[in-house]
């Protein structure tokens, strides 16, 4: 491979970056649920939630039925670039809705969730072709903007200010300029057009039959765990590996997904409870998010992708779980303190973020590289599952009061969720 090749699939990986930096918005959530709790919006906890859950489903929706065939077919540069376009109008058609509830369900919820679902799965499908040496470490990379893209688009909102630590010193963000949330939807949708496009144009498959320069591809005998398989969406959903996987990620989605949705409104509760003042409460919890939460997120991304090279994707995985199962239910007794809440928001997050690392290296290595792009969408669907539970439970326990009942449950499933992982072997391909 020439060095023009090689400098082109890096720049691949760039675009997938500045892609998913813009997709992380959905983990922004968190910086308007309270916002929106208040006038003019008055919304429930539960109502944040239920448009949290609605984006969650349509971008899980959207990937397996539209993106992951259409990319295949149209290549991944005109796939993203929808996505991006699709994603901006919701934002701007949110901003648009005034105080409707249903304005913004369909705006933030319904299209921003499709869009994406569109765009998302472009970049992984494009990098495990270009990368098929290196899928744990490339696609924790490549996504690994999707949980700091968080970080950016909530600290835009308040200030760049970390516990003591302010980055922007007389500056409160786009709320201490007098920026309504309506305003704000209607910036983020602008720039989530304008950039995906951008990264859209670096997403190109490589040449059909290339490959690394001093790669050697895998042989019969290493081919059933390593991507040389490939198994159609029918062939791969009849095998109870992809069931186990599909289980294991509805589990980590859940757990995941229900923290970012509540962190703020359970933070805010859980520390005045203990006698913090609010404000400094309303401080410590966007810190928890928009900092530990969203910046562990990301680097979980490439940790535990890196490390998944080194151990094998079902050994990783059931790691992040058993720490995901204790820290969710050790979470909910130290949330009520500042670096407890700093602690439980990091390792969640961190494990949170692994998740979309190891299971898109996971469906490659049991289900085949070539149809990553097809088949990885259909695991993805476990994320629409865990997007509508556990953004709904924490609402709904969260308005009756009784975080446990949210936080406990959650810890549990993830530590069964180890144990199913123990199980998990190669699929056998049962050929024709």
């Amino acid at each position: 491979m020439s060095d023009q090749k090689v400098m082109n699939r890096w720049l691949v990986v760039v675009g997938a970056i500045l892609i998913q930096l813009c997709l992380g918005a959905i983990y922004a959530w968190s910086a308007f649920t309270k916002k929106l709790t208040i006038d003019p919006f008055n919304l429930s906890k539960t109502q944040t939630q239920v448009i949290f859950a609605v984006g969650l489903l349509s971008f899980a929706v959207v990937m397996a039925l539209i993106a992951g065939k259409w990319q295949k077919k149209v290549g991944p540069r005109t796939v993203a670039l929808t996505g991006g376009l699709v994603l901006g109008v919701g934002y701007v058609l949110a901003g648009l809705a005034g105080s409707s509830y249903l304005g913004i369900l369909v705006g933030v919820g319904v299209l921003g969730g499709a869009g994406i679902g569109l765009a998302y799965v472009c970049p992984i499908a494009a990098l495990v072709k270009w990368f098929p040496d290196k899928k744990g470490m490339i696609t924790g990379l490549a996504v690994a903007g999707f949980g700091f893209g968080a970080l950016i688009w909530i600290k835009l909102t308040g200030g760049f200010r970390f516990g003591p630590v302010d980055l922007t010193p007389g500056w409160e963000g786009l709320y201490g300029m007098g920026w309504s949330v309506n305003n704000i939807f209607v910036l983020y949708g602008i720039l989530f057009a304008v950039l995906v496009g951008i990264g859209a144009m670096f997403m190109i498959n490589p040449p059909e039959g290339w490959t690394p320069a001093g790669w050697i591809p895998p042989s019969t005998s290493e081919a059933a765990t390593s991507g040389g398989r490939d198994f159609s969406v029918g062939e791969m959903v009849a095998t109870p590996q992809y069931w186990m996987l599909f289980s294991l990620f509805v589990v980590g989605a859940t757990a995941g997904l229900m923290v970012i949705g509540v962190i703020k409104l359970f933070g805010i509760d859980a520390l005045t409870g203990n006698g913090i003042d609010p404000t400094k409460a309303n401080i410590i919890t966007g810190t928890a998010m928009g900092l530990f939460y969203a910046l562990m997120n990301g680097l979980g991304r490439i940790v535990w992708g890196t490390i998944s090279d080194k151990t094998g994707r079902k050994n990783a995985i059931v790691l992040m779980s058993l720490i995901q199962g204790v820290m969710m239910i050790a979470f909910f007794f130290v949330g009520g303190t500042e670096w407890g809440l700093y602690l439980g928001a990091a390792v969640i997050g961190f494990n949170f973020g692994g998740n979309f690392a190891l299971f898109p290296a996971a469906t490659a290595d049991y289900f085949g590289n070539k149809n990553v792009g097809t088949n990885y969408p259909w695991v993805f669907m476990a994320y629409g599952v865990g997007g509508l539970v556990g953004p709904i439970l924490g609402g709904r326990m969260g308005d009756s009061q009784a975080w446990m009942y949210a936080f406990i449950p959650a810890g549990i499933a993830c530590l069964v969720a180890a144990a199913i992982g123990m199980l998990l072997k190669a699929p056998k391909k049962i050929e024709a």
